[in-house]
């Protein structure tokens, strides 16, 4: 799972289609329009992996897109007019030098035909395109930008690699488990002016250490934003049956110095609510905030028609499973604007209002699903429950086990107790005898001459008439044949032993 990420990522770009370009030059308020999405389906997989003597294990991870037509609204063959990204910053990076060199750029720009604003499909902003422009500076400003041939805005990450991470395993020390070491080498980064800033902190942005709390937090670093970040604890919830942790951008996250001191180290700093990232793209007053400038001073948005920022479509958040540490559901939504203004001396930026003009906003989005949804439902959540009502049911079964045998044996020992009892009871209350000296409370009955009835045990199933006796016979039942007894006889005949006696008679002598 952490070589070939199962989870689906999807890239959804949307651009701010410039309406009035023409007005924009003339020093009026631009308006845009929402194209979009524009999704891309994203590739991630892991290569030269490396496991190194100090607990960390080193990778190059690569990304590939591609297009999803049932998925978008447009195709990428789509027109585009948008701010031309390398006139506006080549003129603001112009706008204190000499006036003799603003003048040749200028005539420059107009001899190769660059305006301020350009049509252009989606492909070719995404993918790159061939511009005249770009061959000229790298022939006579070699290494200004990172790239050689065609300029787009993700064309360097398409078929690329986001660096060389080092992040450390945890085997050793688990508290450290996914955290970042190293990156391409540096454990801090140059492009801030703060070393807080500068600081490569938390995770490659995949996976965190797991048993997170509410108190826990989520930091990774991105090369795409050259920073790290840090997302806070929101609330709990639940993704397909599976109990999730939601971490979201804390209000402080592009900031301004002002409102935030951390922060400082990120400026120059305009508004709050965007961050200066020229440091790090080729100087280009580039700038990244959420999308439509949510979270941000109003007045950016209120500078641009056509904005409307609301936290359910422009907010960004991750949901992880707190036990494990995996995301189960993310959106990664940011926005990358230009600052543009007119420099005197530049013909092609007219006299155009200093603003913040956004140029698209995007969200990486991944969510798991299938079976390997099904899989880590199973394992982390389903098992887990099952064995814990389960512990229940066998505490229950294991009670009524005991208790089985023990009302059998309480049950066995009043039975054979009252069988006893009762045989005595009705054999003392026929002849008046006692058992021990336990007196068993009897009628009174008439004085019988020992020398004229003896009592006769039989063998027999039934008991045989008593010739002479009429209805003085009297019949003794009840006793059973595993009871041994010593029955008491009146007049002082001693005791007998009866054993296996069912029937009794009374006779007389000589009878």
């Amino acid at each position: 799972m952490w070589k070939e990420i199962p989870v689906p990522f999807y890239l959804s770009v949307y651009f701010f289609d410039v309406v009035n370009p023409k007005e924009i030059l003339q020093g009026q308020k631009p308006r845009v329009q929402e194209r979009g999405p524009y999704v891309y389906r994203e590739f991630r997989h892991k290569s030269n992996i490396t496991f190194n003597d100090n607990d960390t294990v080193s990778f190059l991870e690569y990304r590939s897109f591609q297009f999803q037509p049932d998925k978008s609204r447009g195709l990428e063959s789509d027109s585009i007019v948008m701010p031309n990204i390398l006139v506006l910053s080549a003129a603001m990076m112009m706008e204190n030098g000499p006036m003799s060199l603003k003048l040749i750029m200028t005539l420059a720009f107009s001899t190769l035909g660059e305006r301020a604003f350009m049509n252009r499909t989606v492909s070719e902003i995404m993918w790159g395109y061939e511009d005249p422009l770009i061959h000229i500076i790298n022939k006579y400003f070699p290494n200004t930008f990172p790239f050689k041939g065609k300029f787009g805005l993700f064309a360097e990450l398409n078929n690329s690699d986001s660096g060389l991470f080092t992040v450390f395993t945890g085997v050793k020390n688990f508290s450290r488990i996914h955290l970042v070491d190293k990156w391409n080498g540096i454990s801090k980064v140059n492009f801030w002016h703060s070393d807080q800033c500068n600081m490569i902190n938390g995770t490659s942005g995949q996976m965190w250490a797991p048993f997170m709390t509410p108190e826990s937090s989520l930091e990774f670093y991105s090369p795409e934003a050259c920073r790290s970040m840090k997302l806070i604890y929101k609330e709990q919830g639940v993704f397909e049956g599976i109990p999730t942790f939601r971490f979201v951008a804390p209000n402080t996250l592009f900031a301004n110095g002002s409102i935030y001191p951390p922060n400082e180290g990120f400026c120059p700093c305009r508004e709050s609510g965007i961050q200066n990232v020229s440091t790090c793209r080729f100087n280009a007053p580039l700038f990244l905030s959420h999308p439509h400038f949510y979270n941000a001073d109003p007045v950016l948005a209120e500078a641009v028609s056509g904005l409307h920022p609301n936290p359910e479509e422009h907010s960004l958040f991750l949901d992880i499973h707190p036990v494990t540490g995996i995301p189960m559901n993310c959106s990664v939504k940011l926005q990358l604007s230009l600052y543009i203004k007119s420099v005197k001396g530049v013909g092609q930026t007219g006299k155009i209002e200093p603003v913040i003009l956004p140029l698209m906003w995007f969200g990486e989005s991944g969510a798991m699903e299938g079976e390997t949804l099904q899989t880590f439902y199973t394992q982390l959540v389903l098992m887990p429950r099952v064995l814990h009502y389960g512990q229940y049911v066998l505490l229950a079964l294991g009670c009524v086990l005991l208790f089985i045998p023990i009302v059998y044996q309480i049950r066995s020992q009043v039975g054979g107790g009252q069988s006893v009892a009762g045989a005595e009871r009705s054999l003392a209350c026929l002849l008046g005898g006692r058992r021990g000296s336990d007196q068993i409370p009897q009628p009174s009955l008439p004085a019988v001459p020992t020398d004229t009835f003896s009592l006769q045990p039989t063998s027999g199933g039934s008991p045989r008439s008593l010739p002479g006796l009429g209805s003085c016979c009297c019949i003794l039942a009840s006793l059973a044949y595993s009871v041994p007894t010593s029955l008491p006889i009146l007049g002082g005949l001693g005791t007998l032993p009866w054993r296996g006696c069912r029937w009794f008679w009374v006779t007389r002598p000589g009878t």
